[in-house]
């Protein structure tokens, strides 16, 4: 997924959210910091939502059924992989995956997990803190070999 992609996605969905929290077109504009006629815009499909938008939304309504019905249960993390193409360093802690992942590969005490609705990837180390994200599988799968060899005590270091 690239940030056009998640633009149009999440644009699509606006109206639904907004539903979905009961809020007025006017309350639903002044969240998002826009004016109504452009929320209008938005839900008729006339017009996309700037990516600061979906970020917002993302951040604002994280809760929303609606977008863990698109993007699982972490619409942050999805963002800000695509945002930084990628994440490869120690993140905030995650709930492990028991909804919304499934297991990739295990190596040492870090595992791969694939979100079942977004399909991009992410390592785990065995506290569940998050290492890594990704939309590239090939990516995934070297930087888990990387990090257990990094663990392992007979890599020469």
């Amino acid at each position: 997924m690239n940030k056009e992609q998640m633009i149009e996605l999440i644009s699509s969905k606006i109206r639904l959210i907004r539903l979905e929290k009961n809020y007025s077109q006017e309350k639903m504009a002044d969240i998002m910091g826009i004016s109504k006629k452009t929320l209008i815009q938005i839900e008729k499909g006339r017009t996309l939502s700037g990516w600061t938008n979906v970020i917002a939304v993302c951040a604002l309504f994280r809760d929303s059924e609606i977008l863990r019905s698109v993007l699982g249960d972490e619409p942050l993390e999805i963002i800000e992989t695509i945002a930084h193409n990628g994440i490869d360093r120690p993140r905030d802690r995650s709930m492990g995956g028991r909804v919304w992942w499934q297991e990739i590969d295990n190596q040492g005490s870090f595992r791969l997990q694939q979100n079942v609705i977004s399909q991009h990837y992410r390592i785990l180390d065995d506290k569940n803190y998050r290492w890594y994200s990704s939309f590239e599988e090939q990516e995934a799968l070297t930087r888990l070999s990387e990090l257990f060899k990094g663990e392992s005590p007979d890599d020469g270091e």
